[in-house]
């Protein structure tokens, strides 16, 4: 993913939500909140990478079980090319350390889109029981 793509996506996602109705604003902050992810925290997450620390804070729970099995399972035969193993998936996460803005910059617009799409479908009857 090109920055520029994202930030023009993102840009293009803030015009729609100013498009909303205050009372569709007000709920899509409040839902936007609780769902987008701190970069802060997934970079120090990440910096734990050869863990999968950072797949389970976005959500990715098979990937990160995959990353925590490899690595037990390069520990328990380093002595017999486990190392080999352990470097592929350091070799893979540290691809991902290094792109983590681009990789959060991407989720947290796609958790823009659907909490848009998500308050967009909403009534002004559901928004008052709200």
């Amino acid at each position: 993913m090109d920055e520029q793509f994202l930030k023009d996506e993102e840009e293009a996602l803030r015009q729609q939500i100013a498009e909303l109705s205050p009372n569709q604003k007000k709920l899509y902050y409040r839902l936007e909140v609780k769902r987008i992810k701190d970069p802060d925290t997934y970079a120090a997450l990440n910096y734990f990478f050869i863990v999968g620390l950072h797949h389970f804070y976005l959500g990715k729970n098979l990937n990160a079980v995959i990353d925590i099995a490899l690595l037990v399972i390069g520990l328990l035969t380093i002595t017999s090319y486990g190392w080999v193993l352990l470097a592929a998936v350091s070799l893979y996460e540290c691809f991902q350390l290094f792109n983590s803005q681009k990789i959060l910059h991407q989720y947290n617009n796609q958790v823009m889109r659907s909490t848009l799409a998500e308050v967009s479908k909403m009534t002004q009857a559901d928004l008052n029981q709200i």
